[in-house]
């Protein structure tokens, strides 16, 4: 697996689903299985990371009087 950080929301979601599954199935030895979880947590921290990231990005577009994009704000509260 490459390092988690460098992943983008897309390849972290598929490996997050390809532990799932692996868990799921019920043919994982208890200390894969430990560790897979382990592995799976920190995936899905960073898959959060990621849609938040785009969620602000999305909430600093503003528009002009034109109603066409004029910028970026500050987003508040996020």
């Amino acid at each position: 697996m490459s390092e988690i950080s460098s992943l983008s929301f897309e390849e972290a979601m598929k490996e997050l689903e390809g532990v799932v599954r692996d868990l799921e199935s019920g043919n994982v030895e208890l200390e894969k299985s430990i560790s897979l979880y382990e592995q799976g947590a920190k995936l899905k921290a960073h898959c959060e990371k990621k849609l938040k990231e785009a969620e602000e990005k999305v909430a600093k577009i503003t528009l002009g009087p034109d109603g066409q994009p004029s910028g970026t704000t500050p987003v508040e509260g996020l």
